[in-house]
């Protein structure tokens, strides 16, 4: 009976919290808690990453986020060959070694130098999370749902984005009591908006690593949401 009774409570607990509380009002207690000295604005940092999938090799990776001066570069080594991916305010660079033969290809224009922009952005949103969130051109449903997801109830923030930021639908789970984001979630989105069940990726958030004061999740796990199949862990190592 007494375990029944405190079920009730902390459901009860649970649905209060986010019927009070509005989408901003979650986020920023979720900032408080990954980012409690408003530190990400200055960030300048280097964060080194092991990359485990099935059935392939282990990426290292060695990111550098600079948001003052507008630079960010990543190198990623799987096998033999080194990928680095340069962005300096408005230039982007793409430049691929064989670590055997010391072969060195340039790309500064095109497809291939496009994709350090892609890259930039990726880890920039992905670690910067929840406070990329405050950026321009997202937004913030004021509805707070909760939700149980592997057995545990959150506080689920929902967020879309302005058609020429994305069109991905976002979802971010956060700890009832603590405010900690714990996973992440995202669908694509058809043509009318209506999101596809069968589509993305969910992402489970473990363990700490701060950063300049800032708390950031060290492992992630990644599955797709169609049919929870793992795709991936990455953990920051340094």
């Amino acid at each position: 009976m007494k375990i029944i009774l405190s079920t009730l409570l902390f459901l009860l607990c649970i649905t209060g919290v986010a019927q009070e509380l509005t989408g901003q009002e979650l986020l920023d207690k979720a900032i408080q808690v990954h980012d409690p000295f408003g530190n990400w604005e200055s960030f300048n940092e280097r964060i080194n990453v092991r990359m485990t999938t099935p059935d392939k090799s282990i990426r290292n990776s060695f990111i550098h986020i600079n948001l003052p001066y507008q630079f960010f570069q990543v190198e990623s080594i799987r096998d033999t060959i080194s990928t680095v991916y340069v962005v300096d305010k408005d230039q982007a660079v793409m430049i691929e070694t064989n670590l055997t033969t010391n072969v060195k290809k340039r790309f500064e224009e095109g497809e291939k130098a496009d994709l350090a922009l892609m890259m930039k952005n990726y880890y920039t949103y992905l670690y910067g999370l929840p406070m990329k969130l405050k950026d321009q051109g997202t937004n913030i449903d004021s509805k707070v749902d909760h939700k149980t997801f592997k057995g545990k109830e959150y506080l689920v923030l929902k967020a879309t984005y302005d058609q020429n930021v994305g069109s991905d639908v976002w979802f971010f789970y956060f700890d009832p009591a603590t405010f900690k984001m714990e996973i992440y979630q995202f669908f694509k989105t058809d043509e009318s908006g209506k999101i596809n069940l069968n589509s993305g990726e969910y992402i489970l958030l473990s363990d700490n690593h701060v950063v300049n004061d800032i708390n950031m999740p060290k492992t992630r796990k990644w599955y797709y949401n169609k049919d929870d199949q793992y795709l991936g862990t990455d953990v920051i190592t340094k």
